[in-house]
């Protein structure tokens, strides 16, 4: 009978991102079913016993779980190249959950120290407490991660590109460093999700998501996702099970009907973002701009070779420092002022005071986030519209 319930490896990245990782139930269903149960019944207290004690498959409680997980999980590995992926209830517990099951006590990270906010204040706080020690450097300069790495260093992280710099990372050149030291290498591809960059195929073991951004597409839920080996996932998959930083069957259902039309519009941004830096470089008050898809940013060739686009989000800094970067903010009638992104809604922020604003000024500089610095997540409406938008803004600045 023909079905939806193996993916063929030889499907098309667009075919997976539709077909992938349903299993058909009895009842034949033609679009991708929600169980949102919080458990399971069984025909006998014998097969109770069997699939608590793991002798046979099956589901058992929705915190580990839950077909309509099971479907996101199997079909974003698919997508990313990777033997399986665990969904957990954000991107940050993607984090979480992957450092709690791999490293311990008196390991290391090295990490690059253009990463969000709020992963610095998770190495460094949190993790600091339980005894892992975390070192940063520079994300495009592989010597500085070679010289950060000691014996006690089993991960490297690094997401590439920036946030919200747009730097890049050798990706394939840092898997080679990490294996050689004998450390596992994550890579958080949210910003450019497996539409446009494949980490696992140039090296990576762990892929990071927060599902939250690109992978619904329209800010809709919170989730997170870590792809990789099965080796390492069973160990991920432990945490959430034990810990419970588990995701919704709710939100498992919206991050994988976005994956649907997850090739489509990330081609879209990719167009809306490249119009809009080449403008805003026009700009009069603008001093520069952050984005690798322009012919000037450094790592410009290193990402047009490792990615098959160069993202939405971009950064730009005014003349004038913080005023003026929160008036050109303040003058726009139609983007989104939020510091969350990946919508089809372009979303505007100041990251020195959000995304950014627990960082200490030594860390803020250490990241190239200065007090002009605004970034865009560029959306998907008319591109003259949210020129017009931005523009209102930073005329006043002339």
């Amino acid at each position: 009978m023909h079905d939806d319930t193996t993916s063929d490896a030889a499907w098309a990245p667009e075919t997976l991102a539709i077909r992938a990782g349903h299993r058909r139930t009895h009842e034949q269903e033609h679009g991708e079913p929600i169980f949102p149960t919080s458990s399971f019944v069984y025909g006998s207290a014998a097969e109770a016993a069997r699939k608590f004690g793991g002798e046979e498959p099956g589901n058992v409680y929705s915190r580990f779980t839950n077909p309509t997980v099971h479907t996101f999980e199997r079909r974003l590995a698919a997508l990313e190249g990777g033997e399986r992926c665990v969904a957990t209830s954000s991107g940050m517990a993607a984090i979480l959950s992957t450092v709690m099951a791999l490293l311990q006590a008196g390991d290391e990270i090295v990490a690059s120290r253009s990463l969000f906010g709020s992963t610095v204040s998770l190495f460094d706080k949190y993790f600091g407490k339980l005894g892992i020690v975390t070192r940063y450097v520079e994300l495009s300069d592989l010597s500085a991660w070679e010289a950060a790495i000691t014996p006690s260093t089993r991960l490297l992280f690094a997401e590439t590109p920036s946030n919200p710099l747009s730097e890049v990372v050798d990706i394939e050149a840092l898997a080679e460093i990490a294996h050689r030291h004998g450390a596992l290498l994550a890579i958080d591809n949210c910003f450019l999700t497996p539409a446009l960059q494949k980490p696992i195929a140039l090296g990576a073991d762990l892929v990071i998501h927060s599902a939250t951004k690109y992978l619904d597409g329209q800010g809709r839920a919170v989730g997170g996702a870590v792809v990789g080996r099965d080796k390492e996932l069973e160990e991920v998959f432990g945490v959430v099970r034990t810990c419970g930083p588990c995701m919704s069957p709710f939100n498992a259902w919206i991050f994988t009907k976005g994956l649907e039309t997850l090739n489509l519009r990330m081609r879209a941004h990719c167009d809306n973002a490249q119009a809009l830096a080449e403008w805003l470089q026009a700009q009069p008050a603008v001093a520069r701009v952050y984005y690798s898809g322009l012919a000037e940013h450094p790592q410009h060739e290193l990402a047009r070779q490792q990615q098959h686009g160069f993202g939405a989000v971009l950064g730009f800094e005014v003349k004038g420092g913080r005023e003026a970067a929160w008036s050109v903010i303040d003058a726009t009638r139609m983007l989104s002022i939020t510091g969350n992104l990946g919508d089809v809604k372009t979303t505007i922020t100041h990251p020195a005071t959000t995304t950014h604003g627990r960082l200490s000024e030594a860390q803020k500089e250490a990241a190239g986030i200065s007090e002009g610095l605004i970034r865009v997540a560029v959306g998907l409406e008319a591109i003259e519209d949210i020129r017009a938008d931005l523009a209102r803004g930073l005329d006043a600045l002339i």
